[in-house]
């Protein structure tokens, strides 16, 4: 699947990339280097522990490269009153009777349990674009869904958004 990235998510991952080759990369291999110096390897955890180690950083840093290439940059930029991305979105659910505060972010920032809404979520692709007042229905599949009213729209940059969490 092509992830949709802001021009921020894209700086974000490049920074980590280059963190994993330039530094975690290093520290790898001194770990490695340090437990194999120990003896032998055949009952020696920490040697495995610093392999294992290397091997989840090079697993990310292929992970990260895929993402790279095959992303498609999007805008962050919406209308001054309208929902976009990296907004901050107050929305009253009709059915529950409560207000709640959403974060619409990119697929690769989404995290529910911190509110962090994907663009890719129904929630997310129901409430992209409206404005204050309006009252928005959530397709959740073809049997359900459900009404939300928008009450408030809170503009954040990129620069304020919380980081890409880590796989």
């Amino acid at each position: 699947m092509r992830e949709k990235l802001t021009k921020g998510d894209v700086a974000k991952i490049e920074a980590e990339l280059e963190h994993r080759k330039v530094v975690v990369r290093r520290q790898a291999a001194k770990e490695i280097a340090e437990a194999a110096a120990q003896g032998d390897r055949s009952e020696n955890f920490e040697y495995y522990a610093a392999k294992k180690f290397r091997g989840e950083n090079e697993s990310r840093i292929r992970y990260l490269e895929r993402v790279l290439k095959t992303a498609v940059v999007i805008s962050d930029e919406s209308k001054e009153d309208e929902v976009g991305i990296n907004n901050r979105v107050v929305i009253f659910d009709r059915d529950m009777q409560q207000e709640e505060t959403l974060r619409i972010v990119t697929s690769m920032r989404g995290d529910m349990l911190n509110d962090q809404i994907s663009i890719e979520s129904p929630i997310g692709k129901a409430l992209m674009h409206h404005k204050v007042g309006d009252v928005v229905t959530v397709r959740v599949d073809d049997s359900f869904s459900y009404q939300v009213e928008i009450r408030q729209i809170i503009k954040e940059n990129d620069e304020s958004a919380d980081r890409i969490r880590s796989f």
